[in-house]
């Protein structure tokens, strides 16, 4: 398939600019939709399962949302459109609020467990909002418009935990109740936002190279390893994160100091973002890996030396960093490794693989922290801080060597 591209570069230049500012848009009303939840629906889990261990359940089950359909999100908008893809997404993330609020109601775990899935096939669609930001912008702005629209997060950081305080007892009984309702306008602003996207579809250069076998691209030692460190960084983040609200709680804080932690630990993912795109250009992306990195480190060292609140918050700051620099940079070198043609099912790949370890993630956080306690939730960073590190290094050793063109 060809695509004719406007023989005015300054017009694509707009048309990237004009979209990503939309794109962060939608991130930020996502993201602020996003942050409700978990910070939520570990304490509404914990309200309605029988079973405490299963606290986190609709958490992971968001996340296994996500997962299962990631890939399926990424096909569909190949069929129909970014925009339409987009639309759908925003959709579900409407239903999946209303739907929670009605479980909360009734008071039954499983549905609302069903509609944080549900909340997850929403996220899977938001997720592609910085690929496609990057598709139609040239390679000297490819990272920086990532960054601008992982900068939309930066919203969500304030208004999520904004939200929480202000709207979680407005309907009386029901727990949180308002909070839901307050998702679902935002998913709405986000569908409205979205109708503007100015030709979503289109790619920086004449498209004619067919797409190579999915076995040619996954060769790509380079690929491989900017796919296992967004799953490590992805997953990191939220098997910390998911135990935190709950850990704290469990420590005597209150849900609105909980909540506090959690948006500035938002605003630490997404803050960076001012400078990641630069920082990329100017040092490369497997250097920025390596400093989100060490930031993870130092996270897990500051959850691990005490239960005050300056240990929760100075930790989840360092790990909101380490995710933006980890992910972000993850993202960049993913961009560098397909061609047009390949981009729905490499993006698709990647962000299946990612969510599966976020689940995972989810999924332990709970029980590990319910079995064995908040020190081993912290802990577990450790292997896969080291994972990312080796690869990482032995990447930079394999491109050193001579290479042979494929």
């Amino acid at each position: 398939m060809s695509v004719t591209v406007p023989s005015d570069i300054s017009e694509v230049d707009s048309r990237v600019k004009k979209n990503a500012v939309i794109f962060a848009f939608a991130q930020a009303m996502y993201g602020s939709q996003a942050v409700m939840l978990i910070t939520t629906g570990g304490l509404i889990g914990k309200a309605l399962a029988n079973d405490p261990g299963w606290a986190t359940l609709p958490i992971s089950a968001f996340v296994i949302g996500t997962m299962l359909t990631a890939l399926p999100a990424s096909l569909y908008m190949k069929l129909v459109g970014r925009k339409i893809g987009f639309l759908t997404g925003a959709a579900c993330g409407v239903f999946s609020a209303l739907l929670g609020l009605y479980a909360i109601y009734i008071q039954d775990f499983w549905l609302f467990t069903g509609a944080m899935m549900l909340t997850g096939s929403y996220q899977a669609f938001a997720m592609l909002y910085r690929f496609a930001a990057a598709d139609l912008a040239g390679p000297e702005f490819k990272a920086k418009a990532i960054s601008w629209v992982t900068i939309g997060g930066l919203v969500s950081g304030i208004v999520g935990p904004i939200a929480i305080i202000t709207t979680q007892d407005i309907l009386g009984p029901v727990i949180f109740g308002g909070c839901y309702v307050v998702a679902a306008l935002m998913a709405t602003a986000s569908a409205v936002a979205l109708l503007f996207l100015d030709r979503p579809d289109g790619e920086a250069a004449e498209v004619e190279e067919a797409p190579r076998p999915l076995s040619v691209i996954l060769r790509q030692p380079a690929l491989v390893v900017a796919v296992v460190c967004a799953m490590m960084s992805y997953g990191m983040m939220n098997l910390v994160m998911t135990a935190t609200p709950l850990a704290m709680v469990g420590c005597g804080f209150s849900v609105d100091t909980a909540a506090l932690v959690i948006q500035w630990h938002v605003l630490a993912m997404y803050a960076p973002s001012f400078f990641t795109g630069s920082l990329i250009n100017r040092f490369g992306a497997r250097k920025v890996i390596g400093i989100g990195m060490v930031l993870l480190t130092g996270a897990g060292i500051s959850t691990l030396s005490g239960l005050h609140l300056a240990n929760f918050g100075i930790g989840l700051v360092l790990l909101g960093v380490g995710w933006n620099f980890g992910f972000v940079g993850a993202t960049a070198m993913l961009t560098g490794y397909y061609r047009p043609a390949e981009k729905n099912i490499v993006q698709g790949i990647n962000d299946f693989c990612v969510f599966t370890t976020v689940a995972i993630a989810s999924l332990s956080s709970g029980k590990l922290l319910h079995l064995v306690g908040w020190n081993a939730v912290n802990i577990a960073l450790y292997p896969m801080i080291a994972v990312t590190l080796a690869l990482l290094l032995w990447l930079t050793l394999h491109l050193r060597r001579p290479q042979t063109p494929t």
